[in-house]
């Protein structure tokens, strides 16, 4: 395709499988390309991805990848006209978008005053009660985290249980769930220091906690000539801590109605502040099927690929043709959907044993594929995954004709991705997919913490009875190693031994859930920590 109007050369300022994502868009639409690195990602596949690649500085990202004016000077240097965030590091930050600018670069994402009317959540609740957009009820200015009188009459209006949230910032960080007035102070100097030390804004409000929420989700584009529209829903209520871990869409729960009402919503958020380029909308929707706008994530989400695989549409298409000043490709009207499709978070995590995150060297991988499998991962065999940067290590999303083929597709995809070296949560992925509550379709955003054995590990009868073979084989070992004479004396303790292991592989089969007393068994059944 070769330039888009005044954008020939994009630079990439992510990592990973974001970086990889853009980027081979950008190949598509023949724009040449440029990865910025830090010296752990000197090898990384993003940086042999790009025609030119720029080293950023040392490992930590406050002296590599957040570093606004080395990747000014980077995209500068090696002849880009445009710069590409991905998303987390610095695609929200709005004071990098005006250097951007005034360096005479584009940048490919909304304009620093949006960014700025919908970062600070407290203005963009403002701002979205003007437009008619309904918001969780909660304070309208920040209220100091050591005021107590405040903090106590504001939760007393709004009425407990209530969150405490930062005003700044996102991925679930200074976020306090507070359920009687004696937890108040407490959570809110813990929010409070967790959003200085993680934004740089201690700020905080209060909100309404909505019980049993459903995390709904719609994504918008709007472009320089006016037009907004949105490109449907995804679900995102399987959480833990916040953290999304498994989306879909079509949303279980919506019905044609409340998308309509919902997606026309995000519509008349967007429109309020003049937004371009990719942006998402975040609600939560009651048991009552009221829906509130949570806030406004003004760039790429994660989790973009299932609304591209049931619309068939390239988002970061959209995003480069937007940036270089051209009217959206669709009208409302001609967009359409098809299908179902899923997307499971890969992390490099122990959910076994309290989600500890995890580092080492990929040893061996083998990512899945066949009809309806994409997998978008920065990953390969070598690679040293370290404490520097975001656990999240692959994106596996599926499309089928319907939600139950869908889930099939997961299921086989996820057991087909192998990897060893490094510990990931893989073994949880699979038994949330396989669960009831996400089966049915009937959970929320507390589904998860509020009944975790469901989620827990669990041996099932085929494998006990393995258990059992490998007791009884090494019971006849133990015997023959202490000869004859030897076996005839300990027959009967080693037989013990033997019929202890074996009970205790049944008892572990049959009992409720089977989680904490069959852990150290499941481990044993893990290659490299996620086998099973």
């Amino acid at each position: 395709m070769g330039p888009i109007g005044p954008i020939s050369k994009v630079l990439v300022a992510n990592r990973g499988e974001i970086a990889l994502r853009v980027l081979r868009t950008c190949r598509e639409m023949g724009l040449h390309t440029v990865a910025v690195f830090s010296d752990a990602d000197r090898g990384a596949l993003h940086v042999r991805a790009a025609y030119q690649a720029v080293r950023l500085g040392p490992a930590p990202v406050a002296e590599s990848y957040l570093r606004g004016d080395l990747v000014i000077e980077a995209a500068l240097a090696s002849g880009a006209d445009a710069i590409h965030p991905g998303f987390g590091f610095l695609s929200e930050n709005a004071a990098f978008v005006r250097a951007v600018r005034d360096a005479g670069l584009r940048f490919i994402g909304p304009s620093p005053e949006a960014i700025e009317a919908m970062g600070d959540k407290i203005q963009a609740r403002r701002r979205m009660l003007e437009a008619g957009v309904p918001v969780v009820p909660g304070t309208a200015d920040p209220v100091a985290p050591d005021d107590q009188a405040t903090l106590l009459s504001e939760a007393e209006s709004i009425g407990f249980p209530v969150m405490i949230k930062a005003s700044a910032g996102g991925g679930g960080k200074g976020i306090r769930i507070v359920r009687e007035a004696g937890e108040l102070l407490n959570a809110a100097a813990r929010a409070s220091s967790e959003a200085a030390a993680s934004f740089g804004d201690g700020r905080i409000y209060l909100e309404k906690y909505l019980e049993e929420p459903r995390h709904i989700e719609i994504q918008v584009f709007g472009d320089s000539h006016g037009n907004v529209v949105h490109l449907g829903e995804r679900e995102c209520s399987i959480q833990r801590r916040h953290q999304k871990v498994v989306e879909e869409r079509p949303s279980p729960l919506l019905d044609e109605d409340l998308r309509a009402r919902m997606g026309a919503a995000a519509v008349a958020a967007a429109q309020a502040i003049g937004y371009e380029n990719a942006g998402t909308l975040e609600f939560l929707v009651d048991k009552h099927r009221d829906f509130y706008m949570l806030e406004m994530n003004t760039r790429l989400q994660v989790e973009h690929p299932i609304t591209e695989a049931t619309s068939g549409l390239d988002l970061v298409r959209w995003q480069l043709l937007v940036a270089a000043g051209e009217p959206l490709p669709l009208t409302q009207d001609q967009i359409r959907h098809d299908g179902h499709a899923i997307e499971c978070r890969l992390y490099a995590e122990d959910a076994d044993h309290g989600f500890l995150p995890a580092v080492g060297k990929v040893e061996r991988l083998e990512l899945p594929g066949g009809p309806g499998v994409r997998v978008d991962t920065g990953l390969y065999d070598g690679m040293e995954v370290t404490p520097h940067y975001d656990p999240m290590l692959a994106k596996v999303i599926v499309h089928a004709a319907d939600r139950p083929q869908a889930l099939a597709r997961m299921d086989r995809a996820l057991s087909e991705l192998t990897i060893t070296g490094v510990v990931t949560n893989l073994p949880f992925l699979r038994r949330v997919v396989a669960s009831e509550a996400f089966v049915s379709g009937r959970y929320d955003t507390s589904t998860i913490e509020r009944d975790p054995e469901a989620f827990a590990p669990r041996i099932d009868d085929e494998r006990a009875r393995h258990l059992s073979a490998i007791a009884a084989v090494m019971a006849h070992v133990l015997r023959r190693r202490r000869g004859f004479a030897a076996r005839g004396r300990s027959a009967g303790s080693v037989g013990a031994a033997a019929a202890g292991v074996t009970g205790s592989a049944r008892a572990a089969a049959s009992h409720e859930g089977g989680a904490a007393s069959s852990r150290s068994w499941v481990d044993a059944f893990r290659p490299g920590g996620s086998g099973w």
